[in-house]
């Protein structure tokens, strides 16, 4: 004997079919939901962010840290410092020691082995500027007494290490070929004769300037003296810059000195040579800085420049001793 169904139970049976079946046919109408991953993405990729912004749905507070920009980061370069134990010695000088300079290095690492010299070679005034404006040298030697005079009233020396070094006479040279046919001093006032001489400021000008007063007053006259600075068409900041000028065969004739002449490859000028009595003795003097880093080796320096062998090296160059 079967057992009846209860028609409620049925009833009920049947109605959550159709609620069911009513629900998936509305869901196969409708289009797919994205997800919110999907509409965050979309924002981040579409939205510029500062730098420094935070991003979107960032929960981990390092991770904010991390996209700062990370801060300007400033590297500064130490001057280089020169110690005893190095053996290097910083000379300024003048640059009328160019030509003898090479061999002055050698003789004094020869003399005192594990030392050297590293020259700055210009005019004495750019010298000066430079140490006042704080540049480093250990030694400075100097084509000018006055400008030796200015650095020590700046407190810049060793006072007790300022010593005469060596001197040196004016002369004039010509190029190798002598296109202008300068046969004497009195043809330098000849029109059209181009000159070069150094700056009044240069320690070589003002020695030029002096020489040529003294030859108007004893052989020529104020008239010739006036010719010849008219006949000058270049002021040279340096001694070896109106060299330059006169073996390049710029100018007809250069006001120098003797040694940059003597230490010049042979046939490179012509020279004509200027009485003593009229001429202007350039005195050269050493020091030591008191900025020195290297005290040991300048004194060294110092002590070879002054030796035989240092003194030799300058006279074979044309330079003259201190009288």
């Amino acid at each position: 004997m079967k057992r009846a169904t209860n028609p409620i139970i049925l009833s009920g049976i049947i109605c959550n079919l159709l609620m069911i079946t009513a629900l998936f046919a509305g869901c196969a109408s409708s289009s797919p939901i994205q997800p919110a991953s999907t509409t965050v993405a979309t924002t981040v990729a579409t939205t510029a962010l500062p730098a420094t912004a935070v991003p979107l749905m960032t929960q981990n507070p390092a991770a904010v840290i991390t996209t700062a920009a990370p801060p300007a980061v400033v590297i500064s370069t130490p001057a280089p410092v020169f110690t005893h134990a190095e053996g290097t010695v910083v000379a300024f000088t003048a640059a009328s020691l160019k030509g003898v300079s090479p061999k002055l290095a050698a003789d004094f690492s020869a003399m005192y082995p594990g030392h050297k010299v590293v020259f700055n070679l210009d005019g004495t005034q750019a010298l000066r500027t430079q140490v006042k404006n704080g540049a480093f040298a250990d030694v400075f030697i100097s084509a000018s007494n006055a400008y030796t005079t200015e650095l020590t009233n700046g407190v810049y020396f060793i006072n007790s290490t300022i010593k005469p070094l060596t001197s040196n006479y004016v002369i004039v040279i010509l190029p190798a070929d002598n296109p202008a046919k300068i046969q004497s001093m009195a043809d330098l006032a000849k029109t059209g004769v181009k000159i070069a001489m150094e700056d009044k400021t240069v320690p070589a000008g003002t020695a030029t300037i002096a020489v040529l007063a003294n030859l108007a007053k004893s052989t020529y006259s104020p008239a010739w003296n006036t010719s010849v600075f008219k006949n000058v068409v270049t002021y040279e900041t340096s001694e070896p810059g109106v060299a330059t000028k006169v073996a390049l065969g710029e100018v007809d004739a250069g006001f120098v000195y003797e040694s940059t002449y003597t230490a010049a490859p042979g046939n490179t000028y012509l020279a004509i040579t200027i009485p003593k009595k009229d001429n202007y003795l350039q005195t050269y003097t050493i020091g030591v800085l008191k900025q020195t880093t290297n005290s040991g080796a300048a004194a060294d320096f110092e002590n070879f420049m002054l030796s035989k062998a240092g003194q030799q090296d300058l006279k074979d160059s044309g330079f003259r001793p201190i009288s």
